[in-house]
């Protein structure tokens, strides 16, 4: 696994727009910015302020982020945002000439298309869970504070918190955390480590099969270590997840696993009325299960070295990890 150094002060992340721009919500964005200059140089290509969902064509957007790898001066790359239309420009990213020039590559929920195949086909570690713009509520909280710390390689043990926003209202920028967190799992007491591996499943569901798919391999070259699955469910329906996860079952992605993770989903919705746990537990059966996590886009929410190992402990709803470059 190759580990990009991670970031000193007065160093230079560089922010593309591989999905949407962020031209609707630039006061909070130039707020999260000016957090991420307090210790850094910032640099951003053009697209990155257009007020669209896709910030440009695919090919501008693709040429954009290779740009940041292929720049001396860029030490880190970070989305600015999330989206839906990544994937598109995947056949125009040169994956294997950006692995020759590892650096960390950050993001959340779409930015998992270029997350997802730099971990697993190209043998690059990523960190999911924030983007550029995700700074913007200050004092910073405690789950920011651990992702700016990790971007420094800064040793960091996050555990669950005591409430997250259960009632987000999108045309609000005000997080209020008003719900308790309570992880549940098929596991009273529980402790692994495994190599971290994952993402937003809503995006990983779309690359199964696909030339940027390299979880067979990876999870081959692997084995010994075993895997800890994270997985962020943006907004499919519980019959989608139940079918995504019962697929990647049988296509053979959860073998190995020592646990599987699943995030509290941000737009809960049935077409059936299957419930959310009915889903997760009767597609992923016997293995170590743990759900409604600090994990994805509801926040407070963990954020996860890919490629890494993890250290998972858990104990009567309360959970903790932390990671090791190894």
């Amino acid at each position: 696994m190759k580990y990009p150094a991670f970031l000193k002060e007065n160093q230079t992340i560089g922010i593309c727009a591989p999905s949407a721009g962020v031209g609707r919500k630039l006061e909070s964005f130039d707020l999260s910015v000016s957090v991420l200059k307090k210790s850094y140089q910032v640099f951003e290509t053009a697209s990155v302020r257009n007020d669209n969902i896709r910030s440009n064509d695919a090919v501008n957007r693709a040429k954009e982020l290779s740009s940041l790898f292929l720049n001396k001066n860029i030490d880190l790359v970070m989305s600015a945002s999330g989206g839906d239309f990544m994937n598109e420009i995947l056949p125009f990213v040169p994956f294997d000439v950006l692995a020759k020039y590892p650096k960390w590559f950050v993001g959340a929920s779409d930015p998992t298309n270029f997350i997802y195949p730099y971990t697993t086909k190209y043998d690059v570690a990523t960190i999911y869970g924030v983007n550029a713009g995700s700074f913007d509520q200050l004092p910073l909280h405690q789950y920011c504070l651990d992702a700016l710390d990790l971007l420094q390689g800064k040793q960091v043990i996050q555990k669950n918190f005591n409430y997250y926003e259960g009632t987000r209202d999108f045309s609000s920028d005000t997080q209020v955390f008003d719900t308790p967190v309570c992880w549940q799992s098929n596991q009273t007491n529980f402790q692994t480590s495994g190599r971290m591996i994952g993402g937003c499943i809503d995006v990983i569901k779309d690359l199964i099969g696909t030339r940027f798919d390299g979880t067979k391999e990876f999870i081959e070259k692997y084995k010994s270590d075993g895997f800890i699955w994270v997985l962020d469910n943006f907004s499919l329906s519980n019959e989608s997840l139940y079918r995504t996860l019962l697929q990647m079952r049988y296509a053979g992605y959860f073998d190995y696993a020592r646990a599987i993770i699943v995030g509290r989903t941000l737009f809960v919705n049935s077409e059936t009325g299957m419930e959310e746990n009915e889903a997760i537990e009767r597609a992923i059966g016997d293995f170590p299960i743990f759900y409604q996590a600090d994990f994805g886009h509801t926040r407070p929410s963990w954020t996860v070295i890919l490629g890494s190992i993890g250290h998972f402990t858990y104990q009567d709803h309360q959970a903790s990890i932390y990671f090791e470059m190894k």
